[in-house]
């Protein structure tokens, strides 16, 4: 058998290795304890560094405080410059209030002018734009009146030849009408006489009738010829008022050329008004003259008071130069002393990337040498099982051990990247205090730049104000003027329109009580004519029940026609009524509204019958024309 191999032989790698171990543990806590000084002397160097910091934005906040109370004392001091300039500028002003040049007084006249010729213009246009209306309006009522005057002749023509057709035809027929009798007598002679007796009477009954009926439509025909001449008088009566009314305009128009004149004398009161105001601008100027020796007195003073503020300003600039050498100083120390802080901390990332080289380099060993004492294990696994067993719980330890030395080396490294961090943004916002002071700097220098330049607009404004304060004056003392005369012309205004509308009223009310009377006689009219036609429905049933025979056939055929000269007058009455409306459009726009429409005249009238027989408009709208000729042919 071959021999087996010694006990010790065994146990002498893995003694080996754990010495290996045990030397490397050493190092890294050698290593551990060069960090942790390397650590200290970094957190002494950084706490040192902020209490630098910290001093430094305390004496920032100091010359800031310094600064804003140099800031406050200026705008005090400014404040009450600007108090005693405006006080200054008001008595300036309260003194050339009193003052008026005859520039000034040529200027108000010429406004005064303007401003009192302006309405009196604007109404004198407005009033012949209203007559330019009115005379349109009324040259076109004008040609409508002769175009139905014309039509009127036309339709009383046709009417006429209308009668003598009917008169012709009519006598035709009773002409045939005699022939048949006679032929009718030569035909009979021998029958029985009593019968022709009837027959005769029967024929002659309705010859008479025939005559009434012709008597009839002879009447009606006179009626319209009536009705025609009435509605021609109606077109001449809208004619005449409508003069009247023209007449009247050409009054008022007459009247505001009075007030116009009136006006003008009212102007040359005011210039004579104004040539006094001359006479105390005069006086007014030696005031003027003593106030401005005053203003020179008070221009020495303020010369003096700006000399004091450029001695103080200059004062304040040399400090400002001084705070301003002092910071650049400080700014200089901060910035070597934020050159050392970033050297040092380029000094740290360097060690930090060392430690981690070494790091790497040791993990990479440790790697060979577990692998390396793996393959041994490998080789001696059936024999070595145990003693196996616990290198594997040694080298669990190690690495856990492992573990937690990588866990704080990293803890570490972060650490000191978060204090890199911190001494970053300490030294910007360093840098930006610094900025902000430069801008504040240069602000300050530019509000010296702008008080200088304020000044300026302070000398503007006071010649200025005193133009103004001049030109002040001269618009309240005309202002006052126009005040009174814009008074007086309201008082005229006033007068005048009381007395057009008392004028207007007396004529409405006398139109008024006229319009009544003939209101009463038209519903008179129509209450006979209502009865008339209540008798005569009667005796329209019995007429209807003998229009069967040819001759009733022609009558109808007559009324039919008829029927046509009835739409001619419906024409008509519309026609008449379009007038009506028209004419009451003018005289609202003459009247201005201010009378009520109640009641117009007799052919502009609101009553229920305008026209009684014209047309299928007035009361006797719901019969037919030609059922109502029947009736009057039969009552006839």
């Amino acid at each position: 058998l071959p021999a087996l191999p010694s006990f010790s032989s065994l146990l002498s790698p893995p003694v080996s290795a754990e010495m290996e171990l045990q030397k490397m543990l050493i190092d890294e806590r050698m290593k551990c304890e060069n960090h942790r000084t390397n650590y200290q002397t970094l957190k002494a160097e950084h706490s040192s560094l902020q209490d630098e910091f910290t001093r430094a934005q305390g004496e920032l906040k100091r010359l800031l405080s310094d600064r804003q109370a140099q800031q406050e004392k200026l705008q005090l001091l400014l404040a009450e410059l600007r108090g005693e300039l405006l006080d200054k500028t008001r008595e300036l002003e309260e003194l050339r209030l009193q003052v008026m040049t005859p520039q000034r007084l040529e200027l108000l006249r010429a406004q005064v002018q303007q401003e009192m010729e302006a309405p009196v213009r604007e109404r004198f246009n407005k009033l012949e734009e209203e007559t330019e209306k009115y005379r349109s309006e009324y040259n076109k009522l004008r040609y409508d009146c002769t175009f139905l005057k014309s039509q009127l002749d036309h339709q009383r023509e046709e009417h006429a030849r209308i009668l003598e057709e009917k008169s012709i035809l009519y006598e035709a027929e009773i002409s045939r009408l005699e022939k048949d009798r006679e032929d009718l007598v030569a035909q009979y002679q021998g029958s029985d006489l009593l019968r022709d007796g009837k027959r005769v009477e029967a024929l002659l009954r309705e010859k008479a009738q025939l005559h009434l009926r012709l008597k009839g439509l002879e009447a009606e025909v006179a009626e319209l010829r009536a009705q025609k001449e009435n509605s021609g008088q109606q077109a001449e009566n809208v004619q005449r008022i409508q003069i009247r009314q023209l007449t009247e305009s050409q009054a008022t128009l007459k009247s505001l050329e009075a007030e116009r004149q009136s006006l003008r004398l009212q102007l040359e009161r005011t210039e004579s008004e104004l040539n006094l105001s001359h006479e105390q601008n005069s006086q007014l100027t030696g005031r003027l003259h003593k106030a401005e020796r005053d203003v020179n007195s008070l221009t020495c003073q303020i010369e003096s008071l700006k000399h004091s503020h450029k001695l103080e300003v200059a004062s304040v600039k040399l400090e400002c130069t001084r705070s301003k050498g002092e910071l650049e100083r400080e700014r200089d120390t901060l910035q070597g002393q934020i050159e050392s802080v970033q050297a040092d901390v380029e000094v740290l990332k360097a060690s930090v990337e060392r430690h981690k080289e070494a790091l790497v380099e040791k993990e990479r060993e440790l790697v060979r040498k577990v692998q390396s004492a793996r393959e041994e294990e490998f080789r001696k696994t059936a024999a070595l099982h145990e003693e196996k067993l616990d290198l594997e719980n040694r080298l669990a330890t190690l690495e856990q051990q492992r573990a937690l030395q990588d866990a704080a080396d990293n803890t570490q490294k972060e650490e000191w990247e978060e204090r890199v961090r911190s001494a970053q943004h300490g030294e910007e916002s360093a840098r930006r205090e610094l900025q902000s002071l430069r801008t504040k700097l240069q602000q300050q220098s530019s509000q010296l730049e702008e008080l200088e330049r304020q000044k300026g607009e302070i000398a503007d404004l006071q010649q200025q104000n005193q133009e103004l304060g001049v030109q002040l004056g001269t618009l309240s003392h005309s202002e006052s003027d126009l005040m009174e005369t814009n008074h007086r012309l309201k008082e005229t205004l006033d007068r005048l329109r009381e007395e057009l509308r008392t004028r207007q009223r007396v004529e409405w009310l006398e139109e008024k009580h006229k319009l009544q009377e003939r209101e009463a006689e038209l519903q008179q009219k129509y209450s006979q004519a209502k009865e008339k036609l209540q008798r005569a429905a009667v005796a329209q049933k019995k007429v209807l029940l003998q229009l069967k025979n040819p001759l009733n056939k022609n009558l109808l055929s007559f009324l039919s026609r008829r029927s046509s000269f009835s739409e001619e007058q419906a024409q008509l009455s519309r026609r008449l009524k379009e007038l009506q409306r028209r004419h009451n459009e003018f005289r609202r726009l003459l009247l201005g509204g201010q009378a009520p429409f109640s009641s117009g005249h007799a052919f502009l009238t609101s009553s229920p019958t305008p026209f009684l027989l014209l047309g299928s408009e007035g009361p006797m709208s719901n019969i037919p024309v030609s059922r109502m000729s029947c009736v009057s042919l039969y009552s006839r």
